[in-house]
């Protein structure tokens, strides 16, 4: 599973719209969801905002490891 697939999962799991992780992130709704497609590669300062909001590992984000649980 690639990273922007783990994230749409990870907003839908914990029932967020787009627009709430991006205002979470400090970005716009528009700029979230190119995250999210794939069309742009989201800045390590957003995965990190990203691991703190899921409490998730960034590993987990990225699909290199299948558990969430941050060490």
């Amino acid at each position: 599973m690639d990273y922007v697939r783990r994230m749409r999962d990870l907003r839908e799991d914990h029932d967020l719209t787009q627009k709430q992780v991006a205002d979470a992130l400090g970005t716009s709704q528009t700029m979230y969801s190119r995250y999210e497609r794939g069309a742009s590669e989201m800045p390590l300062r957003h995965l990190v905002a990203l691991t703190a909001l899921y409490q998730v590992s960034a590993d987990y984000i990225l699909g290199l490891c299948d558990n969430p649980e941050k060490k």
